[in-house]
């Protein structure tokens, strides 16, 4: 993802907006305008890092002068101690730019962390560990970006990219015949090329879902031996996604059954962030 592209600095400003408001004012007050100064960005815990060339981007959109230099790349695993990036430049400018910094830079690792813990669980099986739309508003791109630092893969960006008919749409629509049926005229008559999934709370309603040959069937809070028989029942007629009552502890077991995806709201709904400091000391 390119941070540098101006498509970013509407983002850029409206963060800076609310949290510089009128201005720095701690800095204003106690620190000469003149005042240069140099940071060491630090990683406190092992993790994932995700965030870097955003940071870099983001001190340049502050003030060009700035010199930040990557020490680091996203989507490492690295140590505690280890130095992510070293600026140099105007302190007023490091330190306008230090929270913002490091609340995104924060978040995004905890999230690749996360995600990676989550795809090592399941490693050698076969299967894509999947995000989904539980995300932070505003962030979503980011937050799904940061997801793929991990280790994981998107689903749908949003409602606009993929048909997914849960079980709301569901039983709105009177059921899943009538809910797949108005799906596949609505997009033929709008000429939409969309994928469709299903939600499925039982095996009856897999059966369903396969009768209509969509693309995807979800089984949703099903047990593993219902998705092992799920996936059975499916045979490979559609792709398989599992959700909903998934954790770290039993992951695996249902990496084990077979399903093609499992979806982890957690990834970006639960996280927490990952310690990261900036330390700025003045030079002149």
């Amino acid at each position: 993802m390119n941070f540098h592209d101006s498509i970013w600095h509407p983002l850029f400003e409206t963060w800076l907006s609310e949290d510089v408001g009128t201005g720095d004012h701690s800095s204003l007050a106690s620190i000469l305008v003149s005042g240069e100064a140099q940071s060491r960005l630090l990683l406190k815990e092992d993790g994932v890092i995700a965030g870097l060339e955003l940071a870099a981007a983001l001190f340049k959109y502050i003030d060009p002068s700035v010199q930040f230099t990557l020490k680091a790349k996203d989507g490492e695993y690295l140590p505690k101690g280890t130095l992510l990036a070293e600026a140099s430049g105007s302190a007023h400018s490091l330190l306008k730019g230090e929270r913002l910094m490091l609340n995104l830079m924060q978040r995004l690792s905890g999230i690749a962390t996360q995600t990676h813990q989550v795809v090592q669980k399941v490693k050698g099986t076969g299967l894509t560990i999947l995000d989904t739309r539980k995300t932070t508003p505003g962030l979503r791109t980011l937050e799904k970006w940061a997801v793929t630092q991990g280790g994981g893969k998107n689903h749908r960006m949003g409602l606009f990219d993929m048909i997914m008919l849960k079980d709301n749409h569901i039983d709105a629509a009177g059921g899943i015949d009538n809910a797949v049926l108005r799906t596949k005229e609505y997009l033929a008559t709008n000429k939409l090329n969309l994928k469709v999934e299903v939600e499925t709370r039982n095996l009856d309603e897999v059966r369903q879902a396969l009768f209509h040959k969509v693309d995807r069937i979800m089984f949703d809070n099903f047990s593993p031996e219902q998705c092992r028989e799920g996936v059975k029942l499916v045979n490979g007629a559609a792709e398989t996604e599992a959700s909903g009552g998934i954790s770290l502890e039993n992951i695996y077991e249902y990496a084990q059954t077979g399903v093609d995806f499992i979806s982890v709201g957690a990834l970006t709904h639960s996280v927490k962030a990952l310690d990261i400091s900036f330390k700025t000391t003045l030079l002149v």
